[in-house]
């Protein structure tokens, strides 16, 4: 039975991931920072489904615990998903750099730490599957939260060039690429009911991604053409808008 390691684990997405696989008879490990806010959701894919479900502390921030926190996983997971992420406000981080590290360090760099060591691990047996989850907006930087933005346009070709590098080494990266998403993280925004997915949207793009070795999936799957109107908008345009 193959084993599927969730990476930021008590969010609303990770948990409708975590779901979508057990269904499907995969084991899940659950990693966070709080461990004792894993055992709801640890109890009831245990109960439900009757796969192995374990829980892991795991801090994305803490870059030197990633490596003996990998190494010491009881079973190494054939499938690694990385899903943390903070959204963090845009104009607090301009003039507040803990705030900027924060949303830089969680998005971006925590991500390619551990990343990078499960990559070097999934090479050496030449097997093995990454999902990342990334986002639109990191395809063109808007006023209201460039500094996110930024971060996952770094992600988004971070596992881009770590899926041109692991191919030659069988092993599958998949860059995942939500719109607007109706979790915790979002639930002080107002946003578009048409536009916007939820988190078993996602899980469900996710675990059709990797079945079937998708290298990029959007969710909601038209967020696709609708990033690929706003990339073309010309610059002398687009710095007028109010995006």
């Amino acid at each position: 039975m193959a084993t599927v390691l969730i990476l930021g684990a008590t969010s609303d997405m990770a948990a409708a991931i975590s779901r979508r696989f057990a269904q499907q008879q995969f084991n899940i490990q659950l990693a966070a920072r709080s461990v004792e806010k894993l055992a709801p959701l640890q109890s009831d894919i245990n109960i439900r489904y009757g796969v192995s479900c374990t829980a892991h502390e795991f801090n994305a921030l803490d870059f030197q615990s990633h490596e003996p926190f990998f190494h010491k996983l009881p079973v190494k997971p054939d499938i690694t998903i990385c899903v943390f992420g903070y959204l963090g406000e845009n104009e607090t981080a301009r003039s507040n750099w803990p705030e900027t590290e924060r949303i830089i360090g969680t998005n971006y760099t925590g991500a390619v730490s551990i990343l990078n060591i499960v990559s070097a691990y999934y090479a050496a047996q030449k097997k093995g599957t990454i999902a990342g989850i990334s986002s639109v907006a990191g395809e063109r930087g808007r006023q209201s939260n460039y500094i996110y933005g930024s971060a996952k346009a770094g992600f988004t070709a971070y596992l881009s060039g770590l899926r041109n590098r692991m191919y030659r080494e069988g092993v599958h990266v998949v860059t995942v690429q939500p719109g607007f998403v109706y979790t915790r993280m979002t639930e002080n925004l107002t946003l578009p009911p048409m536009l916007t997915a939820k988190p078993e949207d996602v899980a469900n793009d996710i675990f059709t991604a990797v079945s079937q070795r998708k290298n990029i999936v959007y969710t909601k799957w038209f967020w696709r053409w609708i990033m690929l109107v706003i990339v073309m908008i010309p610059e002398f345009m687009f710095k007028k808008m109010k995006l």
